[in-house]
């Protein structure tokens, strides 16, 4: 389900729309393009990035239209009738390749390649930008916390400190990643996620005594009674009213599901409530930990042996702490049947011009090891250079190769079924065992080959050179 119904078209910058009159003004309304996405550097420090976002932008683009009132807001603006009367009509009816949703991706590499005339391809730029940058970010930091707590439960407690209505996708992303559930009501609701919830301090204090609160909630909640045990003091109130609570729904054949800490030293009390827990033979009782908890923190306290099964993570997940964007970019790559560059003083900023594809070569083991760029009519390829630093090559002859880019909109039209977030989280953990170690940690990742066919470095090297002889208008 998509997160709106309407204004979609309206979700774009300015310059898009002012862009789009001036191509059709000059005529260029049908002229033909290509866009990629990708982006330049890893997020956190890390050595990947989960893609995530795909579903919604697909969703929206098959349904993409300019509604009546936006075309009499853009007709305020001083926007030309004739363009307004081409916008009536426009539908999104281009052809989209794409990386599937929970694919481990790298720098460089075309993630998204989007073909349709100039103004489609332009018009959904900020769109596409926004929805898969964002949602990627916050996926990849998920799949850090995973990797941290290991099989261990996490839940996303995070929309109450989240960046506005982003907490809706980011609930979403948040379980690409590798989260099992959300608070996110509106976005369990909207993307068929699994809702979970505990108590506040505020329910606990509303009653006067912890023991009532606590003999309220087992009494309403038996099936999934989880007790906050930190209102008051952990040790000397919340645990042992909790065993009491315990202990009664044993009475009723029920079981206490678990009590959560959420202040002071996450790792001495959860040690000393599991003890106190243990010897009033509640070994059942889970442990679930939250407060500010991020990778680092959970990799910190699973280290000093915290006995804790399932963290509750909110402002550090929600909010991509440390990391504000990941720097996505869409580049034209072609115009016309010509393929296309952008030229920068910075030769790393310098585009892969042409329709591409990517391979991905796994080794003898099943593992990830290098990344081809090529033309799309290319195959066959056994060596790859070095993006930027071209006396740098691999050759992947012995390696075994796998596409990783498909078709996934033609016509405007989605090919084939979505998958869920839990789908796409499956998929991700399936990337992840092929990743190997050296890209997976936190401190001074490896970072993963990619590399360029030599076709492509040549139309690179010509197209280049074109430009530094001023034949060709820089783009």
């Amino acid at each position: 389900m998509k997160v709106f119904d309407s204004h979609a078209a309206l979700y774009i910058d300015y310059q898009q729309l002012v862009m789009a009159q001036g191509y059709f003004l000059s005529g260029k309304a049908q002229t033909t393009a290509v866009f990629d996405y990708f982006y330049r550097e890893n997020p956190f420090g890390n050595g990947f990035v989960v893609f995530a976002g795909l579903s919604d932008l697909l969703q929206i683009l098959e349904t993409y239209k300019f509604e009546e009132s936006e075309i009499e807001y853009l007709q305020s603006l001083g926007f030309r009738q004739e363009f307004l009367h081409y916008l009536r009509r426009f539908r999104f009816n281009g052809i989209i390749h794409s990386m599937r949703e929970g694919e481990l991706v790298f720098p460089l590499e075309p993630i998204v390649r989007v073909e349709g005339s100039l103004i489609e391809t332009q018009i959904i730029e900020t769109l596409l930008l926004n929805l898969l940058n964002f949602q990627s970010l916050i996926a990849t930091k998920a799949s850090r916390i995973r990797f941290a707590a290991g099989n261990r439960k996490i839940y996303d407690f995070g929309l109450r400190r989240a960046q506005g209505l982003g907490g809706i996708h980011a609930s979403r992303a948040a379980v690409v990643g590798g989260v099992d559930a959300t608070s996110n009501v509106y976005s369990a609701f909207n993307y068929s996620l699994e809702p979970v919830g505990t108590q506040s301090h505020a329910w606990i204090q509303s009653y006067g005594d912890e023991l009532t609160a606590f003999r309220k909630y087992a009494e309403y909640y038996p099936d999934n009674c989880i007790l906050l045990v930190d209102t008051y003091n952990t040790l000397r109130s919340g645990v042992p009213n909790a065993i009491k609570i315990a202990k009664e729904m044993e009475t009723r054949g029920q079981k206490l599901k678990a009590i959560r800490i959420d202040s002071g030293d996450l790792a001495l009390l959860s040690k000393k409530s599991r003890a106190m827990l243990d010897a009033a033979r509640l070994n059942y009782v889970q442990i679930i930990a939250s407060n500010q908890l991020d990778e680092i923190v959970i990799s910190s306290l699973l280290q000093q042996g915290a006995p804790i099964d399932g963290f509750g993570v909110g402002t550090r997940l929600l909010t991509a702490h440390n990391c504000p964007a990941l720097q996505g970019i869409y580049r034209q790559c072609v115009i016309g049947n010509q393929p296309t560059l952008k030229f920068s003083d910075n030769y790393a900023k310098t585009t892969l011009p042409g329709r591409k594809k990517v391979m991905r070569y796994f080794d003898t083991n099943g593992f990830f090891d290098t990344d081809g760029i090529m033309l799309e009519t290319e195959e066959g390829i056994d060596i790859f250079y070095h993006p930027f630093f071209t006396e740098q090559h691999r050759n992947v002859e012995e390696y075994t190769a796998k596409p990783i880019m498909f078709k996934v909109m033609e016509g405007g039209h989605i090919i084939g079924k979505l998958p869920t977030p839990s789908e796409s989280a499956n998929y991700v953990a399936h990337r992840f065992v092929c990743l190997p170690p050296e890209y997976k940690r936190f401190e001074n990742p490896q970072q993963y080959k990619v590399g360029i066919s030599p076709s492509l470095m040549r139309l690179r090297s010509f197209l280049f050179e074109q430009m530094q002889k001023g034949s060709l208008v820089r783009r």
